[in-house]
């Protein structure tokens, strides 16, 4: 923890580790050479069971022979489409890319044909990695429809077969020289309204970001970290994979998330960490009420897209026996940008979303205006460092606009931060609800009711309303029965009156992103498409 004393709202870039000059695929044969032998990752079937594994050596030599393939039928610099769930062949296309000085796009494995197509015009990409099916998905028949008339791409290839995978081309087999701030990947942003920018990261960028953040959360050679996290977002397959990859520890790769699986591989196992959404966890401290297991091995969870109950990490710490920080990040940096320390105080990481990580420069400025605001004042979250993208792909308008003349990155996201440093996220630019010309920020009054008994989880949201402009609703997931009085009761409590919601919803689920993180703009759709939850009278 920085022991700090802040006079505004600027947390200058804290020096105390190196950035290093490594691309994707350079750090793989590093780590090959000086950890031939430890397990680097291990495939867990949707059944739990655990299959084949790999050594750091034998990744080496997957992904190198990948790449020398992929070397002699793609130029360096040219997209390739990734589009499959957490399988092994995912990972040795992240690091085969990496070496051939490949671009990979990520890719949902859910998504329909729309969605497919875009992201393959879009990227310009040239190749398309996938599987057949996933979940009934029947991925073969959307690629099918999705790459009609691309006269680009040049390659459909099906993962799990090796001999069109790993075939020669006409190109030569070296490797090029990778350069750290070459491009690496291209992620594309969940987005609440339009279609989504593609977020152009380097190796730099990606590299050191798993490294210093998995450095805060201290995983070390002998972690064992549990990856559920979908590998086409940059929780799977950055903050995981390559954070693995730092440390040279073992990486349990697992295609879904089921809590009853996922507390049985924690007791086999000896899972040490891992990174989860707070939903994940309710579900494994229930899984763990019916069937109690050992959970003695976890240290470190690590968790973020949502506000952290408080009565979650007393749970956490209690019946798991670790420690669960809140961090705070978003695609175009890479992604991390802040965590708690394991010295943190419960109030702080329920409160908010840890100090920034090592080389990254934080500040809250005024979205009128762009400059730094005083200590606890609400304004945009803006971060500089090496782990902003490069841009966004073939889109010059959204990069300026997110990435000022001074090199700060402004995330959208509105938040506070005290004195030593601390981030307090309350809401994004574009959700706040403005009610009577008032602003109101949606993560405060969700903090308030997160503390409530009964509720689990909230996403508090603005509908239209031709008296006050927008209302404020709290949508709430529980499985006891609520009562809307006693939740007024309890705003009241912690809240002025006109930040209390005037709707409440008991809802069965929310809408979420393939990363987990609640879609406000789809709750509200289906609200006022008169098709979602009870409304409390």
């Amino acid at each position: 923890m920085y022991n700090l004393h802040l006079e505004t709202s600027h947390f200058p870039a804290q020096i105390d580790t190196e950035i290093r000059d490594i691309s994707v695929g350079g750090l793989l044969l590093e780590i090959a050479y000086s950890h031939p032998d430890s397990i680097a990752m291990v495939d867990v079937a949707e059944d739990g069971e655990c299959g084949q594994s790999w050594t750091y050596s034998d990744l080496a030599h997957q992904a190198k022979s990948l790449a020398q393939a992929l070397a002699s039928r793609f130029k360096p610099r040219e997209r390739i489409v990734v589009w499959a769930p957490n399988i092994p062949e995912w990972i040795f296309m992240e690091y085969a890319a990496g070496l051939a000085g490949l671009v990979l796009v990520t890719a949902n494995p859910s998504f329909q044909t729309t969605e497919l197509k875009y992201v393959l015009d879009q990227s310009g990409a040239v190749g398309l990695f996938m599987i057949d099916e996933f979940r009934g998905n029947p991925m073969e028949e959307i690629a099918n429809e999705a790459t009609k008339g691309n006269t680009r791409l040049r390659e459909i290839i099906n993962l799990h077969n090796r001999d069109t995978l790993f075939k020669i081309g006409d190109r030569s087999t070296l490797l090029p020289n990778v350069h750290p701030d070459d491009p690496a990947q291209i992620q594309y942003t969940s987005g609440t309204t339009g279609f989504p920018k593609g977020a152009i990261l380097s190796h730099k960028n990606l590299v050191n970001n798993a490294r210093l953040f998995c450095a805060r959360k201290r995983v070390t050679q002998h972690s064992v970290w549990a990856n559920f996290m979908p590998l086409f977002h940059t929780a799977g397959c950055a903050t995981g994979a390559l954070g693995c990859l730092q440390a040279a520890c073992k990486m349990l790769l697992i295609k879904r998330f089921d809590s009853d699986i996922f507390a049985r591989l924690i007791e086999e196992q000896k899972v040490t960490t891992c990174f989860a959404v707070p939903t994940m966890l309710f579900n494994l401290l229930e899984s763990l009420e019916r069937n109690p297991r050992d959970m003695s091995s976890l240290e470190v969870i690590t968790t973020g897209g949502a506000p952290v109950p408080p009565d979650l990490i007393r749970k956490v710490r209690n019946n798991l026996g670790c420690h669960l920080l809140s961090a705070f990040g978003q695609t175009e940096h890479s992604p991390m940008i802040s965590l708690n320390p394991i010295g943190s105080t419960i109030e702080q990481i329920v409160e908010t979303a840890g100090q920034p990580l090592p080389h990254t420069e934080v500040s809250i400025r005024s979205p009128e205006n762009n400059n730094v605001l005083p200590i606890a004042e609400v304004g945009e979250i803006c971060a500089r460092s090496y782990a902003v993208m490069i841009e966004y792909n073939d889109n010059p308008e959204a990069t300026v606009s997110t990435i000022d003349s001074d090199g700060w990155l402004h995330t959208g996201d509105l938040g506070t931060m005290d004195s030593h440093g601390f981030i307090r996220v309350t809401g994004r630019v574009k959700d706040m609800i403005i009610r009577g010309g008032e602003n109101h920020f949606p993560a405060e009054i969700e903090a308030v009711l997160v503390m409530h008994p009964k509720v689990s989880q909230v996403a508090v949201v603005g509908l239209p309303n031709k008296k006050w402009g927008e209302i404020i609703a709290a949508f709430i997931l529980s499985e006891a029965a609520l009562d809307q009085n006693d939740l007024q009761t309890h705003c009241r409590v912690h809240l002025s009156p006109q930040k209390t919601p005037s709707i409440w919803v008991h809802v069965p689920e929310f809408p979420l992103t393939g990363s987990g993180k609640v879609q406000k703009f789809a709750i509200r759709e289906k609200y006022l498409a008169g098709n979602y939850g009870r409304v409390l009278i």
